[in-house]
């Protein structure tokens, strides 16, 4: 190798090492919560352009884990599309999405982009695509149970493609356990009971939270949050110490759960475009 080949094979390193310390360096663009008990230790919210997994704590807690990622999708979005890449199977377990519950979330269901898909690698290969398409303003990719094809490996790539184009990548995930991955962080999520109103009407939906997992090296921790569709943001618990698991307690509470986001069995509801 000659003397002007080295001095340009060094200076394309250095050029390297500098833009990924400047990569390294640049301001994380995060997604808030609108939540100050959430924000402040989570740094301002989560990584926009990263992989995060959403739990439900049990099978009775799909429909509030499915409104909780609905409404991170929402804040991610702002009027920019969501694509929602949904497993078949689904709809016989859980319902379809039914557009009157995505409104009263304060979700415009003509902002949703469906796409069904038959099985997990379907899934796998839908959201990645989407995941690469900085056009979008959040991907939702709800799989059931544990495809083999969802790995580390798997999940790696998703994490790329959404830390390359910028958009908030939900991974929910349905009938499994937490498994190793690369998201940013892992959430469990159950249902409360709502808060009553006036005449015992339903409150605003109420979840509980449980942080699993934080890259960033933030410890479990646990959140008791509602969310207020007209303003679309999360807020603290009314009747909880700092919406924390060691709060006051939950005052006048509905006597059951009120789940976050509807389901219907009927034929594929109008409002959702469809893709695939």
């Amino acid at each position: 190798m000659t003397e002007a080949s080295t001095r340009s094979l060094a200076a394309l390193r250095q050029s390297l090492a500098l833009a990924g310390l400047a990569r390294e360096l640049a301001p994380v663009e995060r997604v808030s919560f609108g939540s100050s008990s959430l924000d402040e230790p989570l740094g301002g919210g989560i990584a926009r352009a990263a992989l995060h997994e959403v739990y439900a704590s049990a099978g009775a807690d799909l429909p509030a884990a499915t409104g909780f990622a609905a409404a991170l999708a929402l804040r991610a979005a702002g009027s920019r599309p969501v694509l929602w890449v949904r497993q078949d199977f689904l709809d016989a377990e859980a319902g379809r999405l039914h557009p009157p519950g995505l409104a009263e979330l304060g979700l415009d269901p003509a902002q949703i982009v469906l796409v069904r898909v038959r099985d997990g690698e379907g899934a796998l290969r839908a959201g990645a695509e989407a995941a690469r398409c900085a056009a979008l303003g959040a991907t939702l990719i709800e799989p059931w149970g544990a495809p083999r094809q969802f790995d580390l490996t798997a999940s790696r790539r998703l994490a790329l493609a959404a830390e390359t184009s910028g958009v908030l990548t939900l991974l929910l995930r349905v009938a499994t356990e937490p498994q190793p991955s690369a998201a940013s962080t892992r959430w469990q999520v159950r249902a409360l009971p709502s808060q009553a109103r006036e005449a015992q009407a339903p409150g605003d939906p109420a979840f509980g939270l449980r942080l699993l997992r934080h890259r960033g090296g933030l410890g479990e921790r646990e959140w008791r949050v509602e969310w207020n569709r007209d303003e679309r943001c999360f807020r603290d618990r009314i009747g909880s110490e700092g919406g924390s698991k060691n709060g006051a307690g939950d005052a006048a509470p509905l006597s059951r759960p009120l789940v976050s986001l509807s389901g219907e069995r009927t034929p594929s509801p109008a409002g959702l475009r469809r893709a695939g």
